[in-house]
């Protein structure tokens, strides 16, 4: 078994002991009873442990968060927050925020230590039978609280991850293994269109479906959380993703509000689709190179799930479930002269003479609106060695960072907040315009908007070639016309220019096919990949990674998981077996 870091939080605890040892109260932000303003922000789990409380105000301060502790044991207290100053240099921290416990403020201001850490708030003497513990922002500029720890020792805990991870699972008095156990026909990890259409295709066809998902709303990148239009053709699956995708609104656009809407009726009309939002997959576990179950946590209330099946789809973008079970996938771009397993050389049109790490980057959108009255905007010094002299009032599909040094998942919390200070130091120099002065914020999404990651190593490796050549397979299970779109920075070298910018380069054909080869796992013999971590090179990711296209693949993999049930083999089964009969489902999906 594979694993990240276990992301260990779970509700309120209070350690109360005798008189010759120490008395502990943690609390994990995440769970507090009242979230105020402050969001839940569950995105980088794998990297710092936890979800947090992030608060996102735009530059206006979030209503205080809070919950209350029924006991304890009185006494005189060191209270340490985890907390992270997320944009350091000489300036004031962007995110500053204050504990208080029972209506005392903490003497330190907190969030203000360079990286994720505990911060030492202050002491506090406890002599009522609960304890009242409240966030307080005092920026509105993304202040990030993990979790608080109280302790009559003067001991915090510790910051290794490794050794955090195994402090959290003590003071939790957490077992390895889930206790709640669920058997499905098939789990389908990722709520994004491709995993809500391969969950509807499944159910469909009868079978027992559980849909993981780490947010509160179905769509992924399409969400309202995200907000980024449909793009790409249904083709036969044109009936199932109507009930899932969007109108051509412009991106960013409160529009999506409506989709999700829509998209939540229409996965509830399934009785056969239990729907887990909210609850963020951390490990899978196996077996002779099989799947048996996934384990999940819930984002906010910590509790934990096992999810079994004979089968899984992968539809999480990152392709964490085949990472966790040990399969193959690429990462980067493929030189010119990389052969690759089917056709030579990949010798693509763009490729570089030799192999690195970049990839399309992510984006963060961001929306203004003209108010009836002037609207300031506080200066950000923090966000100014990003904007450089940029200046803006929207942003679209061309916001969006990368690097070669710049690993879309491992850095994924500093690309956010690198977007975050391009959008707010690029709005702060469009707001020096008088013209601008009735212009404010209306929306920043706190979660990034991925293009590419991993790439689940499949039976095929899709290639661009593939879709210049409009090559025709046997297995050929999807279609699409739009054209080939490869993004790529526009600055990578000069200091002086803003490195938040993309161009694409574009290449037209009639149409291009898929195989059904490239979704399914070469090493993991019940996995099956829908969405942008299908088996293609980089370049061969530029057509199909939007979300129609995926959401092809998420009908696909649906109907091949039913097959798979109704004949008792693996996915690879299918294609030596069953391909007739699963283009012929693929087919009638339009009736």
């Amino acid at each position: 078994m594979k694993s990240g870091i276990l992301f260990l939080f779970a509700s309120i605890l209070i350690v109360a002991c005798n008189k010759n040892i120490s008395h502990e109260v943690f609390a994990e932000a995440e769970s507090f009873e009242n979230k105020g303003g402050w969001v839940v922000d569950p995105q980088f789990v794998e990297q710092m442990g936890s979800p947090y409380l992030l608060a996102h105000g735009l530059g206006k301060p979030v209503k205080n968060a809070g919950t209350t502790l029924n006991s304890t044991v009185n006494g005189n207290y060191h209270a340490w927050v985890r907390t992270k100053n997320w944009a350091p240099g000489n300036w004031e921290a962007p995110g500053k925020f204050e504990l208080i416990i029972n209506g005392q403020t903490a003497d330190s201001i907190l969030g203000t230590q360079n990286g994720w850490a505990w911060q030492y708030a202050g002491n506090f003497k406890l002599k009522s039978k609960y304890v009242k513990i409240e966030l307080r922002d005092l920026t509105g500029f993304e202040g990030r609280c993990d979790a608080v720890y109280l302790s009559t020792e003067n001991t915090p805990p510790p910051n290794d991850p490794q050794k955090l991870v195994v402090w959290r699972k003590k003071i939790m008095n957490e077992e390895d293994i889930p206790s709640d156990n669920q058997e499905f026909d098939l789990v389908v990890v990722g709520g994004g269109i491709a995993g809500c259409a391969a969950s509807i295709a499944a159910a469909e066809q009868g079978l027992k479906v559980a849909l993981v998902h780490d947010r509160p709303v179905p769509g992924g990148n399409a969400s309202s959380e995200i907000r980024v239009h449909t793009e790409g053709i249904t083709w036969h699956s044109d009936r199932i993703l109507k009930m899932l995708n969007t109108q051509h609104w412009p991106n960013g656009s409160p529009d999506a509000k409506q989709d999700d809407k829509k998209r939540l009726r229409n996965l509830k009309r399934y009785p056969n689709i239990s729907l887990f939002f909210n609850w963020r997959a951390y490990t899978a576990n196996t077996a002779n190179d099989s799947i048996t179950s996934v384990d999940a946590r819930h984002t906010s209330n910590g509790k934990r799930k096992r999810f079994k099946a004979p089968y899984f789809i992968d539809c999480t973008g990152d392709g964490w479930i085949g990472y966790w079970a040990g399969a193959e996938y690429m990462y980067g771009r493929e030189s010119a002269s990389e052969y690759n397993e089917h056709w030579d050389k990949y010798g693509e049109l763009w490729s570089p003479k030799r192999a690195d790490n970049r990839v399309m980057g992510s984006s963060v959108l961001w929306r203004t609106k003209y108010m009836d009255k002037v609207v300031n905007f506080p200066e950000v010094p923090w966000a100014m060695e990003v904007a450089k002299n940029y200046s803006a009032t929207f942003g679209t599909w061309n916001w969006e960072f990368s690097r070669n040094d710049v690993h879309q998942i491992e850095d994924a919390e500093l690309i956010r907040d690198h977007m975050l200070k391009a959008i707010y130091g690029s709005f702060f120099n469009a707001k020096q315009n008088p013209e601008n002065d009735r212009i404010g914020l209306e929306w920043v999404s706190y979660l990034i908007g991925k293009r590419e990651s991993r790439r689940l190593v499949g039976d095929y490796i899709y290639t661009f070639n593939d879709a210049r050549e409009m090559r025709e397979f046997e297995d050929g299970v999807i279609k699409e016309k739009r054209a080939v779109d490869v993004h790529y920075q526009q600055n990578l070298t000069d200091p002086s220019k803003p490195d938040f910018l993309s161009e694409a380069n574009y290449y037209r054909v009639d149409y291009y096919i898929l195989p059904y080869r490239s979704l399914y796992s070469k090493n993991i013999k019940n996995l099956f990949m829908a969405g942008r971590c299908f088996s293609c090179s980089h370049l061969g990711l530029g057509g199909p990674r939007v979300m129609n296209t995926t959401g092809q693949m998420g009908v696909v993999t649906g109907y091949a998981a039913f097959l798979c049930n109704k004949y008792h083999v693996n996915p690879r089964g299918i294609y030596f077996s069953h391909m007739d009969e699963l283009k012929e489902l693929i087919k009638n999906t339009e009736k």
